[in-house]
């Protein structure tokens, strides 16, 4: 009970880089531009998803959706980063590591089964786009979208309680930018097989089992691609399902490095640019990957922009 209550009133250090002074400079100009960046990108979508009537349907509700998400990621780490950097004392209240780390491995689940959702979504309407309307109506996209939502934060709270109750012993030193559960294991001084086993396994579901839905759905995506006639109709399936397929492989990608792989001291500062790329750099490249790919999205933005342009005059 005294560790307890001493860890919950005490306050956690976050070492980051600080082993490394002249890469600070560096880092707080990347971070501060990424996340001016992201706000802007991910705000676009959501505006000209919702205020262009052409864009109301279920494939850029699901985009807004990712865009909200990634504006809370962002902001659940950033702000805490760039004070770090610039203050002496890298520190983070135990309350706020605690928030931090729930609410940042709740939009990466959430993240996790979106993409996948979204997937789902293209391969009904590529491959059944006489049924689209039927299968993807108002409700159901709605339910999708909470289910993802929902799964996130429970999962979030079934390995952030997990994490939190291991006994720290008076370390508080965090060697990472932020609260992670990788790097608040390392803190425990009691053995951490066995909740590693366990989050290892769930982290597995979370990761394979929204990967493996969107295998299948592009298997049978590219199978009715190449029936298309039209070399205009491919190229704009392909163009489409091509940006959420970047998407997904920056995604995955990182995360699975980080989270699916075995604990290694030689791993240490690589899983630190990990988690920056999918926890800052991925959010801010999101909106420029579907707005340069896809000239919905760009015209709809050139009619905002003109419609905002003309009421100023």
């Amino acid at each position: 009970m005294t560790l307890a209550n001493e860890s919950i009133s005490g306050e956690f250090i976050l070492l980051g880089f600080s082993d490394r002074p002249w890469l600070e400079l560096p880092l707080f100009v990347v971070f501060l531009v990424s996340y001016i960046l992201t706000i802007f990108g991910n705000m676009t979508i959501i505006l000209v998803s919702r205020l262009d009537s052409k864009l109301h349907t279920p494939m850029y509700f699901f985009l807004t959706n990712l865009s909200l998400l990634d504006l809370c990621y962002t902001t659940s780490t950033v702000p805490q980063m760039l004070v770090n950097i610039c203050s002496s004392r890298k520190v983070i209240s135990y309350g706020g590591c605690v928030v931090q780390l729930f609410i940042f491995l709740a939009l990466g689940c959430t993240e996790c089964f979106l993409l996948g959702v979204m997937s789902f979504d293209r391969f009904v309407a590529i491959c059944q786009p006489l049924h689209y309307s039927v299968i993807m109506h108002q409700r159901r996209c709605l339910q999708l979208a909470a289910a993802c939502w929902i799964s996130g934060f429970s999962n979030s709270l079934l390995q952030s309680t997990w994490t939190l109750q291991m006994p720290r012993c008076g370390h508080k030193k965090v060697d990472h930018f932020l609260c992670e559960i990788p790097a608040l294991l390392k803190l425990s001084c009691v053995d951490t097989t066995t909740i590693e086993v366990e989050l290892f396994l769930v982290s597995a579901i979370f990761l394979i089992i929204p990967v493996t839905l969107i295998l299948i759905s592009y298997t049978f995506i590219v199978q009715a691609v190449l029936r298309i006639r039209s070399a205009e109709g491919r190229r704009k399936a392909f163009g489409t399902c091509g940006s959420h397929l970047v998407v997904v492989v920056l995604f995955y990608g990182t995360a699975i490095y980080m989270y699916l792989q075995p604990p290694s001291p030689a791993s240490k500062d690589r899983g630190k640019m990990v988690s920056l790329f999918y926890g800052i750099i991925t959010p801010m490249l999101n909106p420029l990957i579907y707005t340069l790919r896809n000239k919905e999205v760009k015209g709809a933005f050139k009619r905002l922009v003109a419609r905002v342009f003309l009421a100023t005059k």
